[in-house]
């Protein structure tokens, strides 16, 4: 029984960064920075377990869409039987450990099943089960710099490619990317900081009031799981289906030319590099909009997510405080 979503108390632009990633995955992931006990891995379980479940290809061990994109297992199964049996799935979080190998992550030979029968078998990896799933990465600052740049470029990509010991494999690999760290023992790269498609900071709630519901809430959890599960089940099911209508209504959100403006000119005045944090805030603010059960994105959802989309792609000088960095970006959204 895992603590529901609805019942989380503050941190809303960790829960907002969350669900917009659920209702466009194109947005990139998000990355979370804070304190240890501040309901990070609470969070991403807790939305696993509020969204519905997803249909797969039966038997897949990729979780492939039966719409497509299929892996080459699936595809050389639809040519002997089609249509393709399905079933549902739970949506789970796929956590991926500090000392994982780079087999494990991709994939390798099965090699107690070569050993046994003399045949080559592909053995999946950590990326097969993320498919269409979530991907969390606790203190993604200590992980190894190549796996980091496996995951984010599989990310990027979606899709994986082994080669290796005489297997060629393709799969679909379309994940929601979370990522953890807290600051204090160590920063990203910047270039792995901009392949996070928002960043949120979460902090030890202060406020007593508050600090007494998050006692209260969790005390009451642990002593009777299926009596708080029962008790938030309304708002649960309220939550689930305003983000499967926003996911149903996100093609039909209008991007008219007050909101390109917005975002161009909000990023030239930052002088931020590439253009992926355009993209990325277009995507969200268009995300937001459906989100919020609106038909055109307006310089209010733009200026909502912006500090989300922006504040880790922003350039720091050598030995320049940060909240000069911060102060300056919310002066630029305040006149666009």
């Amino acid at each position: 029984m895992i603590y529901p979503f609805a019942a989380i108390v503050d941190q809303e632009e960790m829960k907002l960064a969350l669900i917009l990633n659920v209702i466009d995955p194109s947005i990139g992931g998000v990355l979370i920075m804070g304190e240890k006990g501040t309901g990070k891995s609470t969070a991403v379980r807790a939305l696993a377990e509020l969204l519905p479940e997803i249909e797969v290809v039966q038997g897949c061990p990729f979780n492939c869409d039966p719409k497509g994109p299929l892996c080459t297992f699936c595809e050389e199964r639809k040519e002997r039987e089609s249509p393709l049996p399905t079933e549902k799935k739970k949506m789970e979080v796929v956590e991926l450990p500090l000392g994982v190998t780079e087999d494990r992550v991709l994939g390798t030979l099965d090699l107690e099943y070569a050993l046994v029968h003399g045949k080559r078998r592909f053995e999946p990896g950590l990326l097969a089960r993320a498919n269409r799933n979530f991907l969390y990465i606790d203190e993604v600052n200590l992980l190894e710099d190549h796996i980091v740049d496996l995951l984010l470029d599989s990310a990027a990509l979606g899709t994986n490619r082994v080669e290796r010991e005489g297997i060629s494999i393709t799969h679909p690999c379309r994940f929601i990317l979370v990522g953890s760290m807290n600051p204090e023992e160590g920063e990203l790269r910047p270039q792995f900081l901009d392949r996070f498609g928002l960043c949120v900071e979460v902090r030890a709630i202060v406020d007593k009031k508050l600090r007494y519901e998050v006692l209260r809430r969790r005390i009451e959890f642990d002593t009777d799981r299926e009596g708080f599960l029962a008790k938030w089940r309304p708002e649960q099911e309220k939550l689930r289906e305003k983000i499967l209508k926003a996911k149903e209504h996100l093609s039909e959100v209008e991007l008219g030319e007050e909101a390109y403006e917005a975002v161009v000119n909000l990023n030239t005045q930052l002088s931020l590099d590439g253009h992926r944090g355009d993209i990325v805030l277009l995507k969200a603010a268009r995300a937001l909009s459906a989100f919020k059960g609106r038909d055109r994105v307006t310089k209010e959802e733009i200026k909502e997510i912006a500090p989300l989309a922006l504040k880790h792609r922003l350039k720091r000088q050598p030995f320049e405080d940060p909240r000069e960095e911060l102060k300056k970006l919310y002066e630029v959204i305040s006149l666009i």
